[in-house]
């Protein structure tokens, strides 16, 4: 049954991840977010059988049924990353699924959409290097809404204490004055931003856990590009928002919690 259920929204997941692709693509275009998809290279209008997540990419191998151009890997990877969100969080909340169903919808509802957010958050980072203030002020948002509805990932509806409040510019703080004082060259502010809406999600502890984590992969990343990447030098820039999203995601759906005395 679990096994079934995983599945079930993973393929969700996967479906939600492809209408993610259309959003990152189009965002700042002047294109809205309906109508029919088209090739990026030869502009022909794709019928429903190449518009199927995941199974339109593998059957295609990776190219345009017309022009045969490569799709772009980023298509596969955000609808199965963003399946394999949905699949974890439902594993996350199962317990709710079978003893509140009413928790477990609010609870799945509200964290699919904050991780669907921060996926075109990182994605856009990723390509365009900047972070826009809408998709920042949005996640800031919902975050700042969380406190009151969550605690450690649970449904409780309550006053949050001043700590909870202060934690997400306690965790901005720090990319606000480096941001400052290189004057953008080391960071950008919307780094910060998104460490205001991080803290407020996860709170003190566990949201500079996931900073931790993020810092740790991103110089790992940067090491490993600069030792066998040409492209790369010690004056590249490297978007640091994903790892920020993933060091989130992964502290969030796995309940790591780094320095629980901050607590």
């Amino acid at each position: 049954m679990t096994l079934t259920l995983t599945f079930i929204f993973f393929v969700f997941g996967v479906i939600i991840g492809s209408f993610l692709n259309v959003v990152i693509y189009r965002f700042n275009t002047g294109r809205g977010f309906g109508g029919r998809s088209a090739c990026m290279s030869c502009m022909r209008t794709l019928s429903w059988y190449e518009l199927v997540p995941l199974g339109s990419y593998l059957l295609q191998r990776g190219k345009c049924r017309g022009c045969k151009t490569k799709i772009s890997y980023q298509y596969p990877l955000v609808e199965c990353i963003t399946g394999l969100i949905f699949g974890v969080l439902f594993l996350k909340f199962q317990n709710l699924f079978f003893t509140d169903i009413g928790a477990f919808a609010f609870s799945m509802a509200f964290f699919s959409t904050v991780f669907s957010l921060l996926m075109v958050v990182a994605v856009y980072d990723l390509k365009h290097k900047i972070i826009p203030d809408i998709l920042a002020f949005i996640f800031g948002a919902l975050a700042f809404i969380s406190m009151f509805f969550f605690t450690d990932g649970n449904v409780n509806i309550h006053i949050p204490n001043m700590l909870s409040f202060l934690a997400g510019p306690i965790l901005a703080a720090p990319f606000a004055l480096l941001w400052l004082v290189s004057n953008g060259r080391w960071i950008g502010f919307g780094d910060a931003k998104l460490a205001l809406g991080i803290g407020w999600l996860l709170g003190v502890s566990v949201g500079f856990s996931g900073l931790v984590l993020a810092f740790w992969m991103g110089a790992i990343i940067g090491i490993g590009l600069l030792m066998f990447s040409k492209k790369h030098s010690i004056k590249s820039e490297v978007p640091f928002a994903p790892f920020m999203v993933l060091g989130l995601i992964i502290v969030f759906l796995f309940s790591i919690n780094l320095f629980p005395l901050l607590s």
